[in-house]
């Protein structure tokens, strides 16, 4: 299984145990706004690199 597979399956794992416990909604804006933060959070070098990379070759 690919490291990408691995992630998105914790992530509908973890979407599941929250809802439960925040609601969808929240639950939803969790699962969006992690991401979008740690893209945010990347120096301008690391973004430009990791928009020339292609979706196979971030797991390596």
């Amino acid at each position: 299984m690919s490291n990408s597979a691995k992630i998105a399956i914790g992530g509908v794992v973890v979407a599941v145990v929250l809802m439960p416990f925040i609601g969808f909604w929240l639950s939803l804006l969790v699962l969006i706004g992690v991401p979008a933060i740690a893209y945010l959070v990347l120096d301008p070098s690391q973004r430009r690199r990791l928009r020339r990379i292609t979706r196979k070759e971030i797991g390596r």
